[in-house]
């Protein structure tokens, strides 16, 4: 297909990742008429149950790589740490979205701070430590307590520590393995909320409500909407969406996670993909973010993101997953479950999504 041409019913997406959103997005797709081909190593890969096109290999691997294009109008990728090297790849065989400075930028920490704070959004203070020698400079610039994170490759609270004092932010930085790290400013916050938002090739927009994230252990445990006490800071969240998107040419749904503090909002990391606290889309709205970012990259008009049903969407961890059968007659409960066969304490096994009628219903 041409770049700027809508892929039509019959097309192939190519996902890098076949984990539980490549699982989502390859379902989101088949109502469209879309079907997807998804580049995994892992040959027991969620996503593969339910994909045209399965190729097992290395997200290095040129030779799959190319076959990933071969089959395909367009690719994404569901998870920000594939190599950019692997869309370098791509790019010169089919257009891949979101794009390379998306990823670029959101896999590298002080990247993401710092082109955050050239577009204007408000952050915590931050500041680089590449050796021991600049903890010290680094805690000057940030105060403490203050949280020291390396700057590629942590999730769910790892590669990450809160320290309280000097002694502690130099020990940190050690037990990371002294890798290039940042140091961000301890934030006081009310709640931690998320915006979920996407974009189409034309510069369209669109986002859905806020929703609060409750964390435990530092994994996502549950989102809310609505969430009333937030009604102010939706727009404002709104905008800050928009200009992220518009800053970087961005296409496709992206997660923005935010911090609701008594100075107003602070953007506290980005994930240029679909996100587990907007979940619970796929069962509120009238469109999810995964059809929407199916439709986004596909160069589709974007769907209407209305909400319909309030909604707590809910985590399923390690064995929870065993409850199947009591949680599937649980009224005005959607489940989902992503056929992972290894259960593994505090892994992300499925989620739940409990709909309610809107409180002004």
């Amino acid at each position: 297909m041409k770049s700027n041409e809508p892929i039509a019913p019959g097309g192939v997406i190519g996902i890098l990742g076949g984990g539980q959103l490549g699982r989502m997005l390859s379902l989101a797709a088949a109502p469209l008429g879309l079907r997807t081909a998804v580049l995994c190593p892992d040959p027991n890969a969620p996503a593969f149950d339910v994909c045209a096109h399965r190729i097992v290999g290395d997200y290095t691997d040129v030779d799959a790589l190319d076959a990933l294009a071969a089959h395909c109008e367009v690719v994404t990728y569901e998870f920000e740490n594939v190599p950019v090297s692997a869309i370098d790849r791509l790019s010169t065989q089919v257009p891949v979205r979101p794009g390379r400075r998306a990823l670029a930028i959101t896999q590298e920490r002080f990247e993401e701070k710092s082109f955050l704070s050239a577009a204007g959004i408000p952050v915590a203070p931050y500041a680089c430590i590449d050796a021991e020698a600049d903890v010290s400079s680094a805690l000057k610039a940030v105060g403490l307590p203050a949280i020291i994170k390396t700057r590629r490759f942590g999730y769910d609270g790892k590669g990450q520590r809160l320290v309280r004092t000097a002694d502690e932010a130099f020990a940190a930085f050690r037990d990371l393995r002294s890798a290039p790290c940042i140091a961000e400013g301890f934030v006081k916050f009310d709640r931690e909320l998320s915006i979920i938002a996407a974009r189409t090739p034309d510069g369209t927009c669109a986002t859905w409500d806020i929703s609060e994230n409750i964390h435990e252990n530092h994994v996502l445990r549950r989102s809310r909407v609505p969430v009333p006490e937030a009604i102010p800071q939706a727009k404002h969240a709104q905008t800050l969406a928009q200009t992220i998107l518009q800053a970087l040419d961005y296409v496709g749904v992206i997660g923005i996670e935010l911090f609701d503090t008594p100075d107003g909002l602070l953007v506290n990391e980005l994930a240029p993909r679909v996100h587990n606290s907007g979940h619970w889309t796929a069962d509120a709205c009238v469109t999810g973010q995964f059809e929407q970012h199916v439709r986004a990259i596909s160069g589709w008009a974007l769907g209407e993101t209305t909400r319909h049903s309030d909604a707590i969407m809910t985590n399923l961890l390690g064995e929870e997953v065993d409850a199947w059968d009591s949680l599937a007659t649980t009224s005005r409960t959607k489940i989902h479950l992503y056929g992972k066969r290894d259960r593994r304490p505090g892994r992300k096994m499925g989620h739940i999504t409990r709909l309610l009628p809107p409180a002004n219903s």
